[in-house]
């Protein structure tokens, strides 16, 4: 993101403000209520180099860099859906139970998990340790997708099935994944209706102590903006964001001159981040890496995953998360972290961002960026809506 120059004043006071025993709160926005700085005490696995943010309404203090669901499966592809009576084999789960305890002792404190799988196997891997992190979770094929599963009994089906295989008795976020995409109005897109059966879902699990906040994942943002104007029930969402995503409205300064329609009928009316301060609502960006596109070695790499990774590839994935994050509206990115390794390397993107990109950075990062990007595959071209937001 291109909002370096305020990102860094920012950070390097909130640098100073923990070294005293607090972070400074997220930047409010006309509809938010002004937040203070948050005593780390306050925060959930706290750790001394991790910068966190305040999650919009729900008051959550989340680690700016997190962990996504997805991991490199053995046939090289992005994620795990299901397992075979739901056994994890040893080598998956032992790997998971590595990774997140990198996680904790890195101090990252939220997940985000979308599959059947992903709940199997982070639920065996937070056993015991479930107070360390944040959950947010949705189950995909059990969710609102389908418009045959939008009422109560459905969506209750869908959250009791992540308790049930995460082994907990609550998720800290629900988040639903909406419709993948399509025109405004069309039956590719959630209904009004259907909509607010997910809020009366939501409220009768919160009534219950199932679920405590309320979130939308969604890859289509003109529907996201009516969803957000019309239903502030919703406390998070979760939408893509890369290196290539520009700030909608932003003056012309280095880094951001580019404001062009990137078609696919994106809409270019406004910025959803001036949507989602003014309305108090936490961001959660995915699809850092352009599903893994922008690696060369993408669609090569099976698990197990083996080594460090490869120096430019290392670079490239923390340099792409300290740009992003340098869009404080944002409050984290949820790379899928394969390794120990790139734990500790999407960790330091947050340790070391205070710090500044240099000038040399910045143009290797976009060059390498750009070239990726103009070879999108075309189960991705659907990203480019997201390139001015």
């Amino acid at each position: 993101m291109k909002n370096d120059s305020l990102s860094r004043r920012d950070f390097m006071r909130n640098t100073s403000l923990a070294a005293a025993g607090t972070v400074a709160g997220a930047l409010a926005g006309k509809g938010q209520a002004a937040t203070g700085p948050v005593h780390t005490s306050k925060i959930l696995n706290f750790h001394p180099k991790m910068n966190y943010r305040r999650l919009g309404k729900t008051n959550l203090m989340v680690s700016e860099v997190s962990l996504g669901g997805h991991w490199k499966n053995r046939n090289a592809g992005r994620y795990w859906d299901h397992f075979a009576n739901e056994e994890v084999p040893d080598d998956v789960a032992k790997n998971r139970t590595d990774v997140v305890s990198a996680c904790i002792d890195s101090g990252i404190n939220y997940l985000d998990i979308t599959t059947a799988a992903e709940c199997l196997c982070y639920g065996a891997a937070l056993k015991g340790r479930r107070e360390k992190m944040y959950v947010g979770a949705d189950i995909h094929n059990l969710g609102p997708r389908g418009s045959d599963r939008c009422n109560v009994k459905d969506q209750t089906h869908n959250v009791d099935e992540c308790l049930r295989l995460l082994q907990t008795d609550y998720l800290d976020i629900w988040r639903p994944q909406a419709k993948m995409a399509g025109e405004l109005g069309t039956n590719q897109l959630n209904t009004d209706a259907e909509v607010e059966s997910l809020i009366e879902t939501f409220q009768k699990l919160h009534k219950e102590g199932k679920v405590r906040h309320l979130g939308m994942s969604s890859h289509c943002r003109p529907w996201f903006e009516h969803i957000l104007n019309k239903y502030p029930e919703f406390e998070m969402i979760i939408f893509p964001c890369s290196a290539m995503t520009k700030v909608k409205g932003e003056s012309p300064v280095a880094g951001n001159v580019e404001e062009v329609n990137p078609g696919h009928g994106a809409d270019q009316t406004q910025s959803i981040f001036k949507t989602v301060l003014e309305r108090d609502v936490g961001v959660v960006t995915i699809k850092p890496y352009f599903g893994g596109n922008v690696f060369e070695s993408c669609g090569k790499v099976k698990f197990p995953v083996m080594g460090v990774g490869s120096k430019k590839e290392n670079d490239l994935a923390r340099l792409t998360l300290q740009c992003i994050l340098a869009n404080p509206a944002i409050t984290a990115s949820v790379p899928g972290l394969s390794t120990v390794y790139e734990v500790e390397n999407a960790a330091r993107a947050s340790y070391t961002r205070p710090l500044g990109m240099t000038a040399a950075d910045k143009e290797w990062l976009m060059d390498l960026t750009k070239r990726q990007w103009a070879n999108l595959p075309h189960q991705y071209a659907w990203l480019r809506d997201w390139e001015v937001v």
